[in-house]
């Protein structure tokens, strides 16, 4: 287990967690290079207050998002002259997982920030932690009970497949008979049943346009290129694909230029900077991603540091900070790539 303390105090206005650094956190895009925004946006508006020590859990990272995630959370820390970040290892083994967060709680930690491996598993410990006195922010993958956090915060992958569905929609509603395709992510995940549904329920919309495939991937370079190359030589005529996976979408793109196909639009998911500079570039199919935004992990640091000092978040009327957040799905093409370019996560 590593330990991070805060280097560096920064004395800004309020005495509250501003709600504009809140949303700045989950769709920040104000910074002047390709680290996540939530790195380089000012710390809360809030003077130094009471210590606070937060313990920081999430699965391995072995995918840019996860790795996007730790860096938010560590980053943001940082900005802080009253929070030390404990901040385990990291896996993808439950029983591994649980001992870490046993770990942090009898360390007696302020706050835990959690983003569980497998949320049904983790939840007795989140509720150990939730009896020992520990206010956990359960992060993106959620618990099974709502007694095991008391904020739960991640992104909207319903929103991820609405919002991919409509952009599509829209740009191809004036043609009769349109096709689209789908490259789903792990079909025994919810959050990939979300993006589906998401996306079905917005072409419902569309009456010309009808889904003619679909293949669920693994949310990797090498499944992406695998499952695409079979779409490709099932569908030889399409308008559109819609991509859940950004990562996945590095091999669909290598599949597709292999295949001499640029007879249709792609719209990916997550937000990777690689994505990003293809829809800048726009010479390919990519014409924009759909935004599950890292930066979560800096705002669940920012609500671990408020339930540690017991403030509320301002610009609310509740004493209280929620009891659920969730960051909106932006999109994001050529018209406003600029804004998020140095959101992007390698």
């Amino acid at each position: 287990m590593s330990h991070t303390t805060s280097r560096r105090g920064l004395l800004f206005g309020t005495a509250a967690v501003s709600a504009g650094a809140l949303l700045t956190a989950c769709t920040s895009n104000d910074t002047k290079d390709d680290k996540a925004a939530a790195n380089e946006q000012p710390a809360a508006a809030d003077k130094p207050g009471k210590h606070v020590t937060i313990g920081f859990a999430g699965p391995q990272a072995d995918h840019g998002w996860l790795n996007a995630i730790n860096d938010n959370a560590k980053n943001r820390a940082e900005k802080y002259s009253d929070v030390s970040l404990e901040v385990t290892e990291g896996s993808n083994d439950t029983a591994q997982q649980i001992g870490q967060i046993e770990t942090l709680i009898n360390k007696k930690v302020d706050v835990l920030v959690v983003l569980p491996a497998d949320g049904k598993a983790l939840t007795q410990v989140g509720l150990k932690a939730m009896r020992a006195g520990i206010p956990v922010i359960n992060l993106d993958r959620i618990f099974n009970s709502a007694q095991a956090y008391r904020c739960y915060i991640g992104g909207d992958n319903y929103g991820m497949g609405l919002n991919a569905g409509r952009y599509i929609g829209e740009k191809l509603k004036g043609k009769p008979n349109a096709r689209v395709v789908e490259l789903a992510g792990l079909d025994n995940l919810e959050l990939t049943k979300q993006r589906t549904q998401g996306f079905d329920d917005a072409l419902k919309n569309y009456p010309n346009i009808r889904k003619v495939a679909r293949q669920a991937a693994e949310f990797t370079v090498e499944s992406g290129q695998a499952k695409m190359a079979q779409l490709l030589q099932a569908q030889s005529k399409f308008d559109a694909l819609w991509n859940h996976d950004d990562d996945q979408g590095v091999g669909a793109l290598r599949a597709i230029k292999q295949a001499g196909r640029d007879d249709f639009l792609m719209v990916g998911g997550a937000g990777a900077l690689s994505a990003f500079q293809a829809i800048k570039q726009d010479d390919g199919v990519l014409k924009a991603t759909v935004l599950y935004p890292p930066s979560m992990a800096a705002s669940a640091i920012d609500l671990a540091r408020a339930l540690g000092q017991g403030k509320g978040v301002g610009g609310l009327a509740e004493f209280e900070i929620p009891a659920s957040i969730t960051c909106y799905s932006a999109v994001v093409d050529k018209t406003n790539i600029d804004q998020y370019m140095s959101t992007g996560f390698r």
